[in-house]
């Protein structure tokens, strides 16, 4: 398998040429990320991934945010289903051509019908959950309870100073673990690895003050719970992303 190199790196985040399915507005969105054994990773995935990692380092991410203003292309959002919470667990990939993308564990959601529409069309593991977040001024408080867990998991952060643009090069830690812009699912019933793009500008990032985190996320997918801060934590305020359609790879 081809290891990414710094050009496919940055040729993954152009645009695709054909035209995107969906629009969405990702907003408030906290980046925490824990060192993990590649090893215990690799274990874990499909036929034609392999955990890709900086510097020898593979991560583990849990990624709270706001899922706003969901729309088909050219059709408007309908507020009662278009704005949702939406929590993730993931880590980083390539496929055996070396593109770069993020392999998700989990994606938790307070929207019953986007998780039943990504189950069905987009195989990926959304679940039901119960959540609820709140802003006093910039300070993000964010709860999750995922159906049938034992455990809230909870958030409070706050952005700091802006990460200098010029900083985040395509051989940075920053640029490995936000900028992604292909993801992966396999369909386990077809014996099949898909992929899937999205495009948007590049994620204007802070550093962050985390006052409080929760862990369990990492548990529920599976991975023994850190017990320590997380290694890396950065947030954006948000970005304006198109989705693009599935297809199999080959």
């Amino acid at each position: 398998m081809s290891t990414p190199t710094n050009q496919q790196r940055l040729d993954a985040c152009k645009a695709p040429p054909q035209a995107h399915v969906l629009y969405q507005s990702w907003k408030e969105l906290l980046f925490l990320h824990w060192k993990i054994d590649p090893a215990d990773i690799q274990a874990t995935l499909p036929p034609g991934l392999t955990v890709d990692t900086f510097e020898g380092d593979a991560y583990l991410g849990i990624v709270p945010f706001y899922m706003c203003n969901i729309r088909p292309r050219y059709l408007p959002a309908v507020p009662a289903i278009s704005n949702f919470l939406e929590m993730n667990v993931r880590t980083y990939v390539h496929d055996e051509e070396g593109r770069p993308g993020v392999w998700f564990y989990s994606l938790d959601a307070n929207q019953k019908l986007a998780v039943r529409v990504a189950r069905k069309f987009f195989n990926l593991p959304y679940f039901d959950a119960k959540m609820s977040a709140s802003m006093d001024n910039l300070t993000v408080s964010y709860h999750s309870k995922q159906k049938d867990s034992h455990e809230t998991a909870s958030y409070q952060y706050t952005p700091n100073e802006p990460v200098n643009p010029s900083s985040i090069d395509s051989e940075s830690l920053e640029f490995f673990l936000a900028e992604r812009y292909y993801l992966f699912a396999y369909n386990q019933k077809e014996q099949q690895l898909y992929s899937g793009r999205v495009h948007h500008n590049a994620y204007p990032l802070h550093r962050v003050e985390v006052k409080q985190h929760s862990a369990y996320p990492i548990k529920l997918a599976g991975f023994k719970q850190p017990s320590r801060a997380p290694d890396h934590a950065l947030m954006s305020r948000g970005v304006e992303v198109k989705i693009y359609p599935l297809q199999k790879v080959l």
